[in-house]
């Protein structure tokens, strides 16, 4: 009868270690599982914010550019030049000097 208890109680420790074993495999899948979607959701964020970072960048060079043409505008509405264009643009005037054609209807 003592063998019959050992080979019982070798038998349910086999049971419980393949259980034991079947569980710690159950949770490093469940583990691999979740850091692969994980790394899937990081790499669409990281193409999301490449992309935008791109935008960003094309944005910037655009502003600067733009920022380039209101600096020459900026010294050119310093210049006589375009004093006589506003006055004669907006204001109607001319130069002195200057002769004025209309056309006859």
């Amino acid at each position: 009868m003592k063998s019959y208890g050992k080979s019982r109680r070798v038998r349910r420790d086999k049971w419980t270690n393949r259980m034991a074993i079947m569980g710690i495999t159950l949770v490093v899948m469940f583990l691999a599982v979740a850091i692969n979607i994980k790394g899937a959701d990081l790499k669409k964020s990281d193409l999301e914010y490449s992309i935008r970072e791109q935008n960003l960048e094309q944005q910037k060079e655009e502003e600067e550019k733009r920022t380039a043409q209101l600096q020459e505008y900026k010294i050119y509405v310093k210049t006589k030049q375009y004093a006589e264009e506003v006055a004669k643009e907006k204001l109607g005037l001319v130069n002195p000097d200057e002769i004025l054609l209309k056309p006859t209807e």
